[in-house]
């Protein structure tokens, strides 16, 4: 797109139609004509390196490339309120700075579209999610454009069109056929793993050679050992859902995070992601993200990689192993935990009481098995939070068998108990009461022994020890382990020795992390491109049957079952279509039946990969094109991790979307798909607006827009109602639309409010008063370039004085760095401050009104175009350079000292920049001659630049 054909809005303009004032009408109607002549003539539109967009032409094709990324929203009914776009305009400020100072700028929005709101308002009103969700869509992007976002619409993407879904099921296609090579560490495809297994270069678990395993037994390794796999395990049922959460989803007190319902837990067979495999490098790549280290250190939490050792304790059902990260206190391991939900508990329970048993340990049950029993109820029915709570008193019961402590060769008892879960670690742990305070309590509960094998320090007189010390109790010389005396680091590593040369164990690291949680038992979402055969084994559909599309479906809501009964199972809404369910496919040995699966994937999977999409979206033969996604996504130099150049959005996503689109993104990598190995190279979290928020003497919200202030106090009606900041939302009545701001005052009033109010990392609160600043200051402008009786320009072409001339490089040397370093509110307060020296002269010059159109185009886009095109300029101010500081006028002939007296200003004196020492210090005692009398200053020091203190 060359300048001359940059568009303008057509006909005369807006503003030479009376009256001349700069008001919301003469706004919006400004804006509204530069929206669509700015949509009409694809200015934003951005030229990728290749493929149809590519545009040679382009004013930015050739310049360096910047991805500036926004984290998408889920389109709502209620539309937007003032809080959301706080991000969305400060990436606009940056991408339209950006492309002014020479940058090829890649800036879209898209719509993360699936998910569980518009399924609810379908279960309960019969209305189509998809009918809510598009009607969503076009009242988001009418309030963006609305605003004045500059994004390449070309690119935009919802996650709900089939043919963007088609490649996030292609994606879940490359996980399901990968497997992560521990030796490489990284994914392979799983034709290499195959390869492995069949020419012996791999072992098979049980050691026979691949060539004499069926097809059956085959299947069974390889799907054993894929990233993406199907799991029998305990998960996170929520009823009030309808369906199953991740880890990540449910709330520290057990509820979920979206409804608050309450969640349990529940074995089913679900898929899952092999996240856990990247443990290692989802810690370690943090180290080469420009994250805030808030979020670096939540992400590092999460995973949460612990250095220890894996312990295998010999039972009559087999070995039950636990992970330590205190091998070194194997000797005082008196007894073992399993959670309820252990799958070796049903083959230690006894089937009846060894003798002499003590009674605590029984539950007041006649067998083991009724002991079993009844407590794996009592557990089931509480949230992994109430089972940890360390406060409360620990319970459990002794399952009637034992383990072999391989330290000391004695059999401790195994106990199922609550505080051990499941999902986390190995589900067993070896209790050392003596070392950690929630074993000490459950042993002082059971009346346990209790054996110290590190020595406190002195005068310690508590319970369990968790500091260091050394060694003691923890020698076994006739097995051939002794640690008494020794460090705990030498401990540990003499420990994991000896586990590792006798075969009781090895050294380990685990993660905090699980693996992903992948299926949902709902209707709103991408179906899995996955089929099962006639023995329930998954097959993958090939590329070429790519997107596997929902189906019509009468009725949207699952159906639910008792947690706590075995037997029930949920029943999908994707389930009852039959027809879509039960098909007949030809997957390369003939046509046969095949049933298809039933859940969907998480509304995650979606915005995972987003990012690639924008940068090629209209590529229809490949995920992306690798010359395009090297151009916007590859590394910068050797060593660097590539991805997107921002990332902007509220830190709320810390864990959940960042931390699996990370996952997603290296499995890309490993297999050669994308370059970078990081998708968002840098990230910024935006600050959160609140609003006032007014409660009556009920405690109960009323509406804030109804209540009025009556000499300091507030009302609701007659009734005195309390004031307090709050999130802005339904619940608390106190939504403000940014409709409403455009409305009263314009959109590019709003956007200099919302730029101005503070730095944009910090949260603010929002007041609809205070807004009439911003918009004085933009009328201040455009009385500074139009006459608002004659609508004639107030632009002169004489010369600026030195004075203000001076002023201009200022201010452009300091809104240049404000803009780059997303310090938005000072570049506004500094145009602020320019504007304001123009308001008393009889017309602006030339050379000070161009550079402040220019400057304040970012951030107020609309006024700076229509002001731009009155002053002879035929092309858009888009792609217009940014004013650049002439050095020469950064330099100050003068500069101001304060003279203190004592501490205190008591005067100031301007003498030339480069006055030497004396002539200051004559200059400062000339200022303040009266004030010190015939007193002679007992000290006069004189610092250079800054100031001048006199001591009396």
């Amino acid at each position: 797109m060359t300048e001359a054909s940059s568009p303008q809005p057509s006909g005369a303009g807006v503003a030479d139609i009376p009256p001349y004032r700069y008001t919301a009408t003469l706004a919006g109607q400004i804006e509204a004509a530069w929206q669509a002549s700015w949509e009409r003539e694809g200015v934003f539109h951005t030229p990728n390196p290749a493929g149809p967009l590519a545009d040679p032409s382009h004013p930015r094709a050739d310049a360096q490339k910047l991805f500036v990324l926004d984290m998408f929203p889920y389109p709502s009914g209620s539309g937007l309120h003032v809080g959301h776009p706080l991000g969305y305009i400060g990436t606009d400020v940056y991408a339209r700075f950006q492309r002014m100072a020479g940058r090829n700028v890649l800036h879209t929005m898209g719509y993360d579209a699936f998910g569980l709101p518009a399924e609810q308002y379908a279960v309960q009103t019969g209305t189509h999610p998809r009918t809510t969700t598009e009607a969503n869509i076009v009242r988001y992007r009418e309030q963006l454009r609305r605003l004045g976002l500059a994004y390449d619409d070309r690119r935009s993407v919802r996650t709900i069109d089939p043919d963007y879904y088609r490649w996030t099921q292609w994606i879940f296609l490359q996980v399901f056929n990968s497997w992560f090579d521990p030796d490489a560490n990284r994914a392979r495809p799983i034709a290499e793993l195959v390869e492995q297994f069949a020419v012996g270069a791999r072992p098979t678990p049980d050691g026979r050679p691949w060539a004499e395993l069926d097809e059956s037994g085959r299947r069974a390794i390889i799907n054993d050992h894929r990233l993406a796999y199907v799991s029998e395990a305990p998960v996170n049922w929520c009823p009030g859902l309808g369906t199953v959460l991740a880890n990540e989803e449910v709330t520290a007190d057990g509820r979920s995070d979206r409804g608050n319902f309450p969640v349990f837990k529940r074995s089913l067979r679900q898929w899952m992601m092999r996240i856990t495999a990247y443990g290692d490098r989802l810690t370690d790549d943090l180290a080469a993200l420009d994250w805030p280290e808030p979020i670096k250190l939540m992400q590092r939490n999460w995973i949460g990689r612990s250095t220890g050792a894996h312990i295998d304790f010999d039972t009559d059902a087999g070995p039950a192993r636990v992970f330590t990260t205190r091998p070194d206190t194997l000797f005082g391991a008196t007894y073992l935990v399993l959670a309820p939900e252990h799958g070796l508990v049903d083959a230690l329970t006894a089937a009846a009481w060894p003798a002499g048993v003590h009674k605590m340990w029984t539950g007041g049950h006649d067998t083991p098995g009724q002991a079993v029993a009844a407590y794996r109820a009592f557990a089931a029915a509480k949230t992994d939070l109430e089972r940890q709570t360390d406060a409360r008193e620990k319970t459990g019961v002794f399952t009637g068998g034992y383990a072999v402590n391989p330290a000391t060769g004695q059999p401790i008892p195994v106990f199922i108990a609550d505080y051990v879960l499941a999902g986390y670690g190995t589900g067993a742990i070896m209790a050392v009461p003596a070392q950690d305070e929630r074993d000490w309590a459950f042993a002082e509960a059971f009346e346990l022994p209790i054996v110290r094998t590190v020595q406190p320090s002195e005068g310690f007189d508590g319970k369990a020890f968790t500091g260091d010390g050394p060694a003691i109790n923890s020698s076994a010389p006739d097995r051939g382990l002794s640690l008494d005396g020794l460090g705990v680091a030498e401990a540990k590593a003499t420990t994991i020795a000896w586990l590792e040369s006798t075969g009781h164990g090895a050294g380990a690291v685990t993660f905090r992390l699980r693996d992903w949680l992948f299926s949902r038992q709902r209707y709103w979402g991408e179906p899995f491109p996955i089929v099962y055969d006639e023995h329930g084994e998954p097959i993958a559909l090939p590329e070429s049957m790519l997107p596997v599309e929902l189906p019509e479906v009468a009725d949207f809501s699952p159906r639910t079952f008792d947690p706590t009964d075995a037997d029930t199972s949920p029943e999908t809404p994707l389930s009852r279509a039959s027809a879509w369910v039960e098909v007949e496919l030809d997957l390369g040995d003939g046509p046969r039946r095949y049933t298809r699966e039933t859940n969907v994937m998480p509304q995650w999977a979606g915005s995972c990969w987003y990012e690639l999409r924008y940068a090629d979206p209209t590529n229809a033969d490949a995920l992306i094109d690798r010359r395009i996604e090297s151009y916007w996504m590859g590394p910068r130099g050797e060593g660097d991790c590539g991805g997107v150049d921002l990332y902007i959005g509220g830190q709320e996503h810390a864990v959940l979307h960042l931390l699996y689109a990370r996952f997603w993104h290296k499995v890309l990598y490993d297999l050669g798909h994308v370059s970078s190995f990081e998708p968002f190279h840098q990230l910024f979290n935006q600050g959160m607006i609140q609003a006032y928020a007014f409660a009556d003497a009920r405690g109960q919200y009323v509406e804030a827009a109804e209540v009025v202030e009556r000499d300091g106090r507030f009302f609701h009606g007659d009734e005195e109602v309390r004031r307090e900041y709050g999130k802005i939302g339904k619940s608390l009545k106190n939504v403000v639309t940014p409709d409403e701001i455009c409305d009263e005052y314009g959109a590019d009033t709003f956007r200099v409010y919302e730029m101005s109010t503070g730095p944009l990392e910090a949260s603010r609160p929002w007041d609809t008063r205070a807004v009439i600043g911003s918009y004085r200051f933009l009328q201040r402008v455009w009385r500074a370039i139009v006459d608002e009786e004659t609508g004639a320009l107030r632009v002169t072409d004489n010369p600026a004085d030195e004075k203000l001339r001076r002023a201009l490089h200022r201010a452009i040397d300091g809104v240049r760095t404000d803009y780059a370093g997303l310090r938005f509110n000072t570049a506004v307060a500094k145009l602020i401050e320019l504007t304001n020296q123009l308001t008393r002269l009889p017309a602006t010059p030339r050379e000070v009104a161009e550079p402040l159109i220019l400057m304040l185009a970012p951030s107020a886009p609309h006024i700076a175009e229509e002001l731009w095109r009155r002053l002879g300029h035929g092309a858009s101010l888009t792609y217009h350079d940014f004013p650049v500081a002439d050095p020469a006028q950064l330099v100050a002939d003068t500069v101001t000292y304060p003279v203190q007296i004592n501490g205190k200003v008591r005067g100031r004196v301007e003498v030339p920049a480069d006055a030497a020492e004396e002539t200051v210090r004559v200059a400062a005692l000339a200022e303040v001659a009266e004030q010190l009398g015939d007193a002679e200053p007992r000290k006069v020091i004189v610092i250079p630049g800054r100031m001048v203190s006199i001591v009396r």
